[in-house]
């Protein structure tokens, strides 16, 4: 019999080389993938729950997919799930819900759940999720995610992935070069490294971050990486020398600040002060650029909260002109969203929606300036691209190793493939 799945996946990379990973494991078993935007026997939807936002986006889509299907079984895993497997269990038309232990039995409990389809969830307590679920995106033709890394130990003040995702734990250097083997064979060529705190890398085996990053360059077939991101105390400079050396790692560093005052970096629980940041951002262009390069050879993406409890009009100032001053290629900005158990939920001074809104507006403004800037210094200079398969326009897109978008015209042929360019 023909059984149709539909996969949904909200949030991170960490979701998407899951959900791939799953939709393997059905395909494998004859089920066939269709498009979650119409009627399916099963749909998976792997969840976020970074904000109240991402909690209320999931459980609208739940609703939309019961409507197309009604009697289609919907299962739902991810952080949300662990977190609030009740709440989710009792919107209507969900059958299945697995927290962040049982994600790794999906098949098994999907078999279950066509058998019965009486309603149940499966959830742990944090100190539980002790098991890792291995994955890594598949069916595009230019770049994987491959996760290597799975929770975290650090319990900042505003989050609530650490309850989610358990405790921080990899998988063996072993297995996730025989991953990215497997990955280079499929045709490829690049591999994002994503988990939840990356750089922690080697909690579980005893192994290091570098050890890594240099058993992965080694991988035949594999010719680009990017490190999608790394908390900026676990970017050691021994790592940023070795990627500087010559090796497969791109000039680009996705690295979290979330405030640049450390008043608010302190109320938060960060584990570096600006200083520290602005010094190792100041490391990086000093091996990666030469002088005539400063400022436009790595691509920096920072990501940053604004209007965390108790951040003054002084305190965002002092963001500002930090990030100013910085000049990042690119900033991720984030309003302060109140979670249920943790620190800064519990805080009276919560920051007004309006003031959130007004300084992310202009964040939003200063990162538009500053990517700009960045691109323009490119623009004229010979460039790698890995180009990929979309067409839009008659145009086609791809990547520069420091992460600028190129367009040129649809060529087949290029699909897949580094070429250089003029950018």
């Amino acid at each position: 019999m023909d059984r149709t799945v539909a996969y949904l996946t909200l949030g991170c990379k960490l979701n998407f080389s899951e959900t791939s990973t799953l939709e393997r494991e059905f395909e494998a078993e004859g089920y066939r993938t269709v498009p979650a935007s119409g009627p399916a026997d099963i749909y998976i939807i792997n969840t976020c729950s970074v904000t109240e936002h991402a909690d209320k986006k999931c459980r609208n889509i739940i609703r939309r997919l019961h409507k197309i299907s009604p009697d289609a079984i919907i299962a739902v895993t991810g952080c949300y799930a662990q977190l609030k497997p009740q709440e989710i269990l009792d919107i209507e038309g969900v059958d299945l819900v697995l927290g962040a232990h049982f994600k790794g039995r999906m098949r098994e409990m999907v078999h279950s759940q066509e058998a019965n389809r009486s309603k149940r969830a499966y959830s742990c307590r944090t100190n539980e999720i002790a098991s890792i679920f291995p994955a890594y995106s598949s069916g595009e033709r230019t770049r994987s995610f491959l996760k290597v890394q799975d929770g975290c130990d650090y319990y900042c003040s505003y989050c609530t992935v650490p309850f989610a995702r358990g405790h921080s734990r990899n998988i063996p250097i072993a297995d996730l070069t025989r991953q990215a083997g497997e990955i280079a064979a499929s045709g490829i060529r690049e591999i994002v490294l994503t988990g939840v705190n990356t750089g922690d890398f080697g909690k579980t085996t005893g192994e290091s971050f570098l050890d890594l990053l240099k058993a992965l360059n080694r991988v035949e077939g594999i010719e680009r990486y990017r490190i999608s991101s790394i908390e900026p105390n676990l970017l050691t400079e021994e790592t940023v020398d070795w990627i500087a050396s010559g090796t497969k790692f791109l000039p680009h560093f996705h690295i979290p600040i979330q405030a640049g005052c450390d008043k608010v970096l302190r109320d938060m629980h960060r584990r570096y002060t600006t200083a520290m940041f602005e010094d190792k951002i100041n490391y990086i262009r000093q091996r990666m650029e030469s002088p005539a390069e400063r400022y436009t050879k790595v691509f920096f993406g920072i990501d940053v909260i604004v209007g965390f409890p108790g951040e003054t009009d002084e305190d965002f100032e002092q963001t500002f002109s930090l990030l100013e001053r910085l000049r990042p290629a690119f900033l991720h900005i984030f309003p302060y969203s109140r979670r249920n158990g943790t620190i800064a939920a519990q805080r009276s001074d919560q920051i007004q929606d309006s003031v959130k809104s007004a300084r992310e507006a202009r964040l939003m403004e200063l990162c538009g300036k500053l990517h700009g800037e960045f691109v323009a210094a490119n623009r004229g200079r010979r460039a790698r691209v890995l180009f990929e398969s979309t067409e839009k326009g008659g145009l086609m897109y791809g990547y520069t190793e420091n992460y600028i978008k190129v367009e040129r015209p649809f060529d087949r042929n290029l699909i897949g493939t580094i070429a250089e360019v003029e950018i």
